[in-house]
């Protein structure tokens, strides 16, 4: 797995920008709950480390990952969040239910991206055991969530380049 060659929660490539002034939201499923809180915690923790404000931080559960894309459409319909991270976590069974919720759910999170032209992100574990949930969910290959928050943080700051590059000039204009 890739994440065993890097640690989840250590930013790489560009420097992260700041999150002040950011707004953001955090759905997340109910389902596997152990890890899922865990993730959520990581990416509401990492959002405050790099300035966001906790009143900026709107944060809804769904029952499981299935619904997450109908949750961070909520977000983005009825909140005033800038980005929205996806948490969840999908654990390799012994029926094919995981390849149909893993589809159905990046292809919705994707979808969700270009519909409202702000970034989604895929904050959902697809491991084959609980085992390798819990390492990533604050173990030894760090914190999914965290990755998650600084993804968001990156694609915002990149939006705000942009436009201040562009002056808000292009498709979606948001």
């Amino acid at each position: 797995m890739a994440s065993e060659l890097k640690n989840l929660s250590v930013a790489e490539g560009t420097e992260v920008p700041s999150a002040k002034g950011m707004k953001f939201g955090i759905v997340w499923a109910e389902w596997n709950h152990e890890i899922t809180h865990a993730l959520k915690q990581g990416a509401y923790d990492t959002l405050i480390k790099y300035g966001a404000d906790p009143k900026d931080i709107t944060e809804r559960t769904v029952p499981g990952s299935f619904e997450l894309t109908l949750g961070g459409q909520y977000l983005a319909e009825y909140s005033d969040a800038d980005a929205i991270i996806c948490i969840g976590c999908v654990i390799q069974g012994d029926t094919k239910h995981f390849d149909f919720i893993c589809d159905a759910v990046a292809k919705g999170i994707t979808d969700l991206n270009l519909k409202y032209n702000k970034p989604f992100i895929f904050g959902v574990l697809t491991p084959n055991t609980m085992q390798q949930a819990i390492d990533r969910a604050g173990g030894v290959h760090g914190n999914k969530g965290d990755e998650a928050a600084i993804t968001a943080i990156k694609m915002l700051g990149m939006r705000n380049s942009l436009k201040q590059v562009h002056g808000g000039v292009g498709y979606g204009k948001t």
